[in-house]
This record gives structure tokens, sequence and C-alpha cells, in this order.
């Protein structure tokens, strides 16, 4: 006889428990940075009021916006236990391009950004099959494409020219605001996706028999999402402008529901899909994975490709924010950033372990140090002491909490 969902549901206090009990084997997941973040938060707030302003607020995100993309793409890689230090140059090189067609070569910007997105297949294509086929070691490989693609850049931009964006609809990116209303309509649909998720998820829980969570923990979980994204709706719906008469500023940025989408597809890509579930069992271990029959080679290089084509769509957004592009975009400490976002939001650097909302909330902490550090009137240098601290923290906790799980069993 089939057991009743109550009778399959798990009591709040005991999902609390297990939650506590994944917390002492080592399972900390998004914990750190999510406390990080509002420490920080605190913080910055204490010392400088303004940072928790509408306008400072709506800057947090344009700021992290192509750290928290390349980050995504580099998940996909990290999860592997692999590493992709070609990722910053791949934004810079794919922002090249796309510049070069709309400003010297007149081409329309949906083309332009399709033949961007193109190079960035191409380049991961060849950086995962060098790696996988021929067998030299990805940090390797990577580097050299690192050194390579720098050499692209300038070669595409004659040796240091800043080409400048004038298109209305890449500019609009990172630059124009949703209108309120439809930021409201993206809440919504936002809210109803994740609940319905979540509301599958629980029904296909129940009718396998298995112990799951109670109605009112998958109700709770809805809530507190709803009501988290809908203050950051109010607040980014606000009159930011200091001349309203003028020039009314409200909505959110755009490129704020483009990463929403890129972390929903990001997500459903490795819980939901087939594809997702073999990076996990080859980054956890490959020969037992080839032994399973999952195509490791195959995983391998679509990671790559993956994590290029993300670092296309970084270059993108990063363009667009700055209205031009030069030869040090993508440069500088772009990859080293976006690394440590991923890293920081609790994806493990040995393989195996990691989420895509990791990008985002590594990200976060990334924009929010240098944001807050920059009002409180800091030193470029101090912010990279600070952030390196953060990545060193992030990682050590990373190494002592799958040292307590091994020790768990």
């Amino acid at each position: 006889m089939t057991a009743t969902a109550t009778e399959k549901s798990t009591p709040a206090s005991d999902v609390l428990h297990d939650y506590l009990g994944r917390l002492r084997s080592g399972d900390m997941g998004a914990l750190p940075s999510v406390l990080a973040l509002i420490a920080l938060s605190a913080v910055f707030w204490v010392a400088r009021p303004v940072f928790i302003s509408q306008g400072n607020f709506a800057n947090l995100f344009t700021q992290g916006a192509a750290i928290a993309v390349i980050a995504m793409g580099l998940i996909f890689v990290l999860l592997l236990g692999e590493i992709d230090l070609s990722a910053g140059f791949t934004s810079g090189v794919c922002a090249a391009v796309l510049a070069v067609l709309l400003t010297d070569q007149g081409w329309p910007w949906y083309a332009a950004v399709g033949v961007s997105l193109l190079v960035g297949v191409g380049i991961g294509l060849c950086v995962g099959a060098v790696v996988v086929k021929i067998g030299i070691p990805s940090f390797v490989v990577t580097l050299a494409a690192f050194l390579a693609l720098q050499g692209v850049a300038l070669k595409i931009m004659d040796n240091g020219r800043n080409i400048s964006i004038h298109d209305g609809t890449i500019l609009a990116i990172a630059n124009k605001n949703v209108p309120p209303a439809l930021g409201w309509v993206l809440w919504a649909v936002l809210v109803a996706g994740f609940a319905a998720i979540q509301y599958r998820k629980y029904l296909a829980r129940t009718r396998l028999g298995l112990v799951g969570e109670t109605g009112a923990v998958v109700i709770a979980r809805v809530a507190i999402v709803a009501a988290v994204t809908a203050v950051a709706v109010l607040v980014l719906n606000g009159e930011r402008s200091r001349n309203p008469e003028l020039h009314s500023l409200k909505g959110m940025p755009i490129v704020v529901p483009l990463i929403a989408v890129l972390l929903l597809v990001g997500t459903f890509v490795l819980n939901r899909t087939e594809f997702g579930r073999h990076i996990y069992a080859v980054g956890g271990n490959a020969e037992a994975a080839r032994r399973a029959g999952i195509a490791v080679d195959r995983i391998r290089i679509t990671a790559f490709v993956l994590c290029s084509t993300m670092a296309a769509v970084g270059g993108l957004i990063a363009a667009s924010r700055a209205n031009s592009v030069d030869p040090n975009t993508g440069g500088s400490d772009v990859l080293l950033t976006a690394v440590g976002a991923a890293v920081i939001g609790g994806t493990s650097l040995f393989g195996g372990r990691g989420r895509m909302r990791d990008a985002v909330l590594g990200a976060a902490v990334v924009a929010v140090i240098n944001n807050g550090m920059g009002l409180m009137g800091y030193s470029a240098g101090t912010k990279f002491v600070v952030t390196g601290f953060v990545l060193l923290l992030a990682a050590g906790v990373d190494a002592l909490s799958r040292r307590r799980t091994r020790q768990q069993g």
C-alpha cells in the first residue's frame, strides 16, 4: 500500500536537524558566502550610509554583472576539477570582435553578437580538445591561451586602439533600465517559476515514496525568495535621479533579468539534465564515470565550450558598461576575480561540488568589497588585499569541509 503524502513528509524540525547535520559533516553550501555578504554589507552600511542608497544598490548589479557571468561559465570547468585561465581574455577577444563588427564594419547588433558568441564557442572547443585529446593539463593549456588571446586582442584592435560602441541595443544592456511595471511582471514570472519547480520536486519525491519536506517548508522557501526579490525590485523601482524633473531614473538595470535568465538556465542544466548529472559524476570520479558508460571526453570538452561561451557574454556586458573596448578589456584582474567569485560562492577547486548560484553570490561579495571600500576611500591595492584574503578564507573553508566530509565517511 502506498504511503500518504503526510507520512512521506519530514517535519520542519527534522529538516532543520538534517541541515545542521550536513553542516557538521562539512557540507557548508552557500552559507559562508551569504554570511560574508551580510557582514560586509552591515560594515559598509555603518561606515558609509550611502552604501544602501537606491543608486548604489543598482550600481552593485552593474559592477558585478560581467564577473558573475564569467564565473558562471567557470563553474562548469571547476566542477570537473579543471581550470580555465583564458576566460578573461576570451571575453576580451569576443568583445573586440563585437566592437569591430559594430563600429568598423557596420553590422547589425544581432549578427555581431552571434559572431562574437561563435568565437567564444570556437575558443572553448580548441582549448577543450587540446586538454582532453592531447592530455596537456588544463592549467598549462589555458595559460598558453591566456597569453595568445592577449596578443589576438591587440591584433584585432591594431595594437592598442580604443573602439567606441554606439549601438543603442548593446549599450542598453548595462546602461538602461527595465520599466518599473515590467520589472514587477518579471518578478512575478520568476517567483511563479521557482514555486513551480519546488512544487514539482515535492510531488516527484512524494510519488516515489521518498522522505521529503513538508508543504509548509516548501511554501516558506518560496515565500522567502518572493519577499527578498520583491524588496530588491521595490528598491530598484524607486527614483534614483538627483534631478527627476530633468531625467527620471527608475527600474532595475536590464542586465539584472539577463543574469537571472542565465542563472535559471545554468541551474536547470546542472540540476535537471543528464549532462549536469554527468558533470558532477566526472568531477567526483572520472574513472568511475567512464566505467559507468559516461562519455567523459565529450563532457569535458563541452564544459570548456560552455565556459568560453559564457565568457563571451561577459565580454559583451563589459563592453556595454564601458561603452567601448580596449586591449585591457578582459585583462587585469578579470580572470582572477571571476575564479575568486566562484570559489567564494562555494564551488570547490577540487571538483565535484558547486552550484550555479555560487557564481552570483561570490560576484556579489566581490562587488560589495570593491564598492564599499571605494566609498570609504581605500586604494585599489587595499581592495586587492582584502579580496585576496576573502578568497583564501573561502578556499580554506572548502579544504576543511572536504576533510570533514572524508572523516564522516
